[in-house]
């Protein structure tokens, strides 16, 4: 039964056109974009997610032409070894790409390889076999709570037309008062609002979790619904641009970028920073893990446990300073 086709979310490609950009046989170009079709569709990835997933494959399959001396067909595929794999790690360290590129890569490559697994077109285990390399470890960089106040403020008057700085402030409210993915407040329509005491999100890997509402965040939508000019229906997007369209990640992302050159703030002051605030604040209000697990939608406690780093590196900054004082 053939599958219904898809259409293009913001940058990222239709299946079609994904598919037909990659330089592999036929028979590997008709998977690539069952493939495509199954993270668009079932796994719902975000616009930024598919593109970087099909930027990564890309990569892979352009330098099976080089290695193998043409398009790769999924014979091919299936008798690729460990060696070939650690031949395209090795190439693409030459290009210059660093540890986490090369890890985000790897993970793209082996979802590929796992989907021609569960759909039963081939299986090879040496694309499993293969690790990523090791990520220097990292927590969380919030904002203060001050910084973030700071940067709210800002929003509201850096832009010359009050919808769209209404809009701004909306949408980063909702991402430091409610701790939601940048893909999770662009997701919602407008039959959400005017918004009720709690947000259902269906988060990454289709888990729903249940999101309580602060006043400011309701306030913050009301305010640009009352402003925005365009007529929104109810099936349409809650968050649109200056055309009307569904607001895209990019613009949110340029925005925070505007509004921390204003400020002073960090390169670390990204819209997820937004989201690490929510956590660390909540957790130093005296939250407990399990509560913000459930509030942020990880699968495994551990993830969330990295916030508790984020309150300890704090409360050591906080002595040494004292230190200094005495």
């Amino acid at each position: 039964m053939a599958r219904p086709a898809a259409r293009a979310i913001g940058g990222a490609p239709a299946p079609d056109d994904a598919a037909r950009t990659i330089p592999a046989s036929g028979d590997a170009r008709t998977e690539i974009r069952n493939w495509y079709s199954h993270l668009m569709g079932e796994r719902r990835m975000s616009e930024a997610t598919l593109i970087n997933y099909h930027r990564d494959l890309t990569r892979f399959f352009e330098f099976l032409v080089d290695h193998l001396g043409g398009p790769a067909t999924l014979k091919d595929l299936g008798r690729l070894e460990l060696r070939d794999f650690r031949a395209f790690v090795s190439q693409r360290r030459k290009d210059g790409l660093q540890s986490r590129s090369l890890a985000r890569m790897l993970s793209s490559v082996r979802s590929f390889f796992r989907f021609l697994d569960r759909t039963h077109v081939l299986s090879n285990a040496s694309a499993t076999a293969l690790r990523s390399p090791k990520l220097p470890h990292a927590i969380p960089k919030p904002l203060t709570a001050a910084g973030a106040r700071e940067l709210l403020d800002e929003a509201e008057i850096a832009h010359e037309e009050p919808w769209i700085g209404a809009r701004d402030i909306a949408v980063l409210t909702l991402l430091y008062g409610c701790g939601l993915r940048v893909s999770e407040a662009l997701g919602l329509n407008r039959s959400e609002a005017p918004l009720k005491d709690v947000l259902r999100i269906t988060g990454k890997g289709g888990k729903e979790r249940v999101v309580p509402v602060l006043p400011a965040a309701r306030m913050a939508v009301d305010d640009y619904l009352r402003l925005c000019p365009h007529g929104l229906a109810k099936d349409d997007p809650l968050f649109v641009g200056s055309r009307g369209a569904r607001l895209g990640q990019r613009q949110v992302r340029e925005t925070m970028t505007r509004l921390r050159r204003r400020l002073g703030l960090p390169e670390s002051a990204t819209p997820h920073a937004l989201r690490h605030s929510f956590a660390t604040h909540l957790l130093a209000g005296g939250g407990d893990l399990r509560s913000i697990q459930e509030l942020l939608g990880h699968a495994s406690l551990s993830t969330t446990q990295m916030y508790t780093e984020v309150d300890a590196a704090r409360l050591l900054e906080v002595y040494d300073k004292a230190k200094r004082r005495r």
